[in-house]
């Protein structure tokens, strides 16, 4: 069920792993960057049920709709 739509700030996704936080939704805050200013392919994504924000590469996490809830 992967989602078809390319990751960008400010989207709404379902975190697929790791374990510890799948299953939860969050939304998209940034594209890590490492020092010097090489851009990664993983995206800090702040989980919303939670205090936290996780360092997710795109296949670790899809992207929902804005009115996605889980059940």
């Amino acid at each position: 069920m992967r989602s078809a739509i390319a990751p960008k700030i400010g989207d709404k996704v379902l975190i697929l792993r790791p374990a510890y936080v799948a299953g939860r939704v969050g939304k998209i805050c940034a594209k890590e960057v490492l020092s010097g200013d090489y851009p990664r392919e993983r995206w800090l994504i702040r989980v919303d049920s939670q205090d936290i924000v996780v360092s997710l590469n795109s296949k670790e996490f899809e992207v929902v709709s804005d009115d996605f809830e889980i059940s």
